[in-house]
């Protein structure tokens, strides 16, 4: 855990991944991954960041450049599921409205899910020896996960979503890590499934042993927002989680979601996203500062406990990402009045 003599009472944290090296990506080995690892903890622990991740580099797959092999990461190891999809696997997920913006599934569900070959624990594992201190450890919720797959053994798309989270929920009490967050970019579009989603959720967050987040979003497909809606709709979603804390898009959302976040429920702290990762411009610390001032003047002091970017960096070149992180933290400092 991080040291309570010295911890400020706003941490900095990131989201997730970060760009690949290109000498990583060039020549990729067990061991260039495990160095890759070192460099992104360190990088982020140089520049001041509270609970870093790991940067999920051991997910990304060039196949999949419009979401970094996020989903693939997960869902081709599950057992019960086929990576292989067919004309008509696509012409069928294509009739989907859900999920327009993928061209097809990433894999077709023909059997009970189960946990496959997914061994997050062992991925945990390898960042903790490299990670030089506490650190925060991902995975996407079932939810998202589910929308992507095409169903042809449930044909239920919430027995689907509600396996997956069984499936994911049996790995959560053998990660070694300070923090666990769930990630979730598909709801904020679909407030209706709040309920099955905060259920699928919570099955997993139950299970883990750590500090708990979930992580939201409104989608980074090929750096572009893709669901509609506002923070208002997802309130009583939200406040349904069994989570410590939420990490929140609202570097470039309208004012009014700030309002919308006052009905959160003070036991959820919240994770203020003040850096977007849909633009390469750097933030500056006062720009940072200055987000940081509206939102504890709108949310009320001490309701903010985490500033952080919007999403992951992967896709922005590694000389900006690094720069908004160190933007983060002076940014963060500058409000504190730290030095």
């Amino acid at each position: 855990m991080l040291n309570p003599s010295n911890v400020p009472r706003i941490l900095t944290t990131t989201v997730g991944s970060y760009p690949v090296p290109d000498w990583l990506a060039a020549l990729p080995s067990e061991q260039a991954l495990l160095d890759a690892t070192r460099v992104v903890f360190d990088l982020q622990r140089r520049a001041g960041i509270d609970l870093p991740t790991d940067g999920e580099l051991y997910r990304f797959d060039v196949n999949h450049p419009d979401t970094n092999g996020m989903i693939e990461y997960f869902v081709h190891k599950f057992g019960g599921v086929r990576r292989e999809v067919g004309r008509s696997d696509t012409t069928a997920f294509r009739a989907r409205k859900e999920m327009s913006f993928r061209s097809k599934p990433a894999a077709v569900v023909i059997g009970p899910i189960t946990e496959g070959v997914l061994n997050l624990p062992e991925d945990c594992a390898r960042a903790a020896s490299v990670a030089g201190g506490p650190f925060k450890f991902t995975l996407t919720s079932p939810y998202m996960l589910a929308r992507t797959l095409l169903d042809e053994h449930y044909r239920d798309f919430a027995k689907l979503t509600l396996a997956i989270a069984d499936a994911l929920a049996a790995q959560m009490a053998d990660l070694n890590c300070a923090c666990v967050q769930v990630d979730e970019a598909n709801i904020p579009g679909n407030p209706a499934d709040g309920p099955l989603a905060a259920e699928a959720i919570n099955r997993v967050l139950d299970a883990v042993k750590a500090t708990k987040a979930v992580h939201f979003c409104f989608g980074n497909y090929g750096g572009q927002t893709i669901q509609k809606g506002d923070w208002s709709a997802m309130i009583s979603f939200l406040n349904s989680l069994h989570a410590d804390h939420l990490v929140l898009e609202l570097a470039h959302r309208p004012a009014s979601d700030l309002e919308a976040l006052k009905d959160v429920d003070a036991r959820l702290g919240i994770g203020l996203g003040v850096v977007d990762i849909k633009a390469n411009h750097i933030e500056t610390p006062e720009e940072i500062a200055k987000a940081i001032e509206r939102a504890e003047r709108a949310l009320g002091a001490g309701r903010v406990r985490y500033v952080h970017p919007d999403c992951g960096f992967w896709m922005l070149k590694r000389s900006v990402a690094d720069r908004k992180i160190a933007a983060l933290v002076k940014g963060r400092d500058l409000y504190l009045g730290r030095n």
